[in-house]
């Protein structure tokens, strides 16, 4: 096990909307170094709306990394990188959704892919949803349904979802609530 690992420098190879990539020249244990890649995310939130039934929001949208639609709960980047998760969480459930919620509780943060990236996820669960409107942005285009936990927890274990926030997200809900 290495000892002793210090960054010597870090390079910014590409800066997009919510991304930057860089590289980073690491020495490792005074001896040697190695460059390895950096992921730099401002970061986001998620949120599983449950609705009066105890139903769960989904939301089915092409995924262009993918190329393919994903079934997955409403997400989205922070504004800002010190925008609270909560307000994000909110803002994404009236825009995918069409809902509101003033019942938003803390369930689960997550790091996506911690080999090279510091994305951070909040995520919270929606009660109590109130009627209001979709803002989707102009380049989403999302299908709301709603679902029982079982559909959804047959739905990962079939392999039908896979995105990792919303497969931990889900199961964290089943546990917590007991589901």
């Amino acid at each position: 096990m290495s000892e002793q690992i210090k960054r010597l420098k870090r390079e910014l190879k590409f800066k997009g909307t919510i991304l930057e990539f860089y590289q980073d020249t690491m020495e490792i244990n005074g001896d040697h170094t190695a460059v390895w890649d950096f992921i730099k995310h401002k970061g986001a939130a998620a949120v599983v709306p449950v609705t009066e039934d105890g139903k769960i929001l989904m939301v089915r949208q092409y995924r262009n990394a993918l190329e393919r639609y994903t079934l997955e709960i409403p997400a989205g980047a922070l504004d800002e990188e010190n925008e609270p998760g909560r307000e994000c969480a909110s803002r994404e459930l009236e825009e995918e959704t069409g809902f509101r919620s003033e019942n938003m509780e803390w369930l689960i943060t997550l790091r996506t892919t911690v080999a090279f990236c510091n994305e951070r996820i909040e995520v919270y669960v929606a009660k109590d949803l109130i009627p209001s409107k979709q803002h989707l942005d102009e380049d989403e285009f999302i299908d709301l349904k709603a679902y029982t936990l079982e559909e959804l927890k047959e739905k990962i274990f079939s392999g039908e979802i896979e995105d990792g926030k919303t497969v931990a997200s889900l199961m964290a809900y089943a546990v917590k609530y007991g589901k």
